[in-house]
């Protein structure tokens, strides 16, 4: 593919991978309890300390005994809850157990309550093999194992399988604490609105972290350099948005080439090519992206998001199939496009066709137009693109929670 230099999103989320693991090296930890694990980046390996379950445990309510031995069995008086020890079977006897209650050491099957034969305390049924109905000990979690490793990020439904293990709280990174800076004399003096920073700060805090609206500043570039580099001090990311194309009043990569060392300048995908970073001579983490809101967006999830979160959505993020509703061509760059679409019963209709909500375009694809438009952001999803495609032709699409 030609793409003019430009990084691909796969190499430019691997090298801003090795930055997050960079800043979780080095950076502050603290404990949290479970509750509280949503998004955290974990900062040292969970091993298990014991076998889950403990001990092999009945599948389903019954009657435990030793599966090599014949009918009929004598049933002993006590049954065995979830709640209890499980007691000693002698040869030929079995015990009453419900669904989740140890199996006696010597029991190893269990006969469903439904298949069983009882006349009073002689018990006969089918015969069963050596494990049937049974959820061996070890099975969920073996001592010793590691489950789940440095830097990565937890979501709630983590905190089941910790709670099983014994674990009610866990050690953490701290959040990374991310300035959010727009840039453009237009915005620093009011003559058009801020429409990035506070959508930015959202998304940064969704992926976990604590973001701060640090303003504007206008395009001058010793302002815009003393500025991030003031930023810098005290936070351990720099988010900006505009000046990172190659016009009279982008000064933002140069300013961070001044500031430190370019990490990717450019990336093979429309909306959000201009996005660029760098790691920073303080070693802070600057993120310079479009300043156009739909590609400030997609530059966002679709190149920068593993900063934060790590490889939770990974190079291929979780599609669904839908029947494209137009014709659309793309421009002939060889890159990659990001079309927002909306989906319905009967398909996919790329926002910013001439039928779509959004006219801007015809059958051709206008990504500069498009990505002005903060009405593309409600977007139900996003297709990811080179070629184009026909109507009716079935596409993968991203849904949009899928990368927010």
């Amino acid at each position: 593919m030609t793409n003019h230099g430009l990084t691909g999103r796969s190499t430019a989320a691997r090298r801003l991978l090795a930055e997050r693991a960079r800043l979780l090296d080095d950076g502050p930890t603290e404990v949290v309890p479970l509750p509280a694990i949503e998004g955290r980046s974990l900062a040292e390996p969970v091993v298990a300390n014991v076998d889950v379950p403990a001990h092999d445990v009945a599948t389903m309510d019954g009657f435990a005994f030793a599966a090599d031995g014949p009918f009929p069995l004598r049933v002993r008086d006590t049954a065995v809850a979830p709640e209890d020890d499980p007691p000693s079977l002698s040869p030929g006897e079995a015990v009453p157990i419900a669904t989740g209650a140890p199996l006696p050491s010597e029991a190893t099957a269990v006969l469903k309550r439904e298949d069983a034969d009882r006349e009073e305390d002689i018990l006969s049924g089918p015969s069963l093999d050596a494990g049937t109905n049974v959820y061996r000990r070890g099975t969920t979690v073996a001592a010793g194992e590691r489950l789940v490793e440095p830097s990565e990020t937890l979501t709630p439904k983590d905190a089941a399988l910790l709670r099983d293990v014994g674990r009610s709280e866990v050690l953490v990174a701290e959040r990374f604490s991310v300035a959010v800076l727009a840039t453009g004399t237009e915005i620093h003096e009011g003559v058009q609105p801020d429409r990035d920073s506070e959508m930015l700060a959202g998304l940064v805090d969704a992926w976990g972290h604590a973001p701060t609206l640090a303003g504007s500043v206008p395009d001058k570039p010793d302002r815009i350099r003393d500025r991030i580099d003031g930023l810098a001090d005290d936070h351990d990311i720099v988010v900006t948005t505009g000046g990172t194309s190659v016009g009279r009043g982008d000064h933002v990569v140069a300013a961070l080439d001044n500031l430190g060392e370019i990490l990717f300048r450019g990336v093979s995908l429309r909306p959000g090519r201009p996005v660029t970073a760098a790691r920073l001579d303080d070693e802070t983490v600057a993120l310079a992206l479009p300043g156009k809101p739909v590609a400030a967006f997609l530059a966002a999830t679709l190149v920068c998001r593993p900063l934060f979160d790590g490889p939770i959505v990974s190079e291929a993020p979780p599609t669904l199939t839908a029947s494209l509703r137009r014709d659309l061509d793309v421009p002939d760059d060889d890159l990659e496009y990001a079309v927002p679409v909306t989906l319905t019963d009967v398909g996919a209709m790329p926002l910013g066709h001439v039928d779509s909500a959004l006219p801007i375009f015809e059958r051709r694809f206008r990504p500069g137009r498009l990505a002005a438009s903060t009405r593309a952001t409600r977007a139900d999803a996003v297709w990811l693109t080179e070629q184009g495609g026909e109507e009716d032709e079935p596409i993968a699409v991203i849904p949009m929670e899928n990368l927010q």
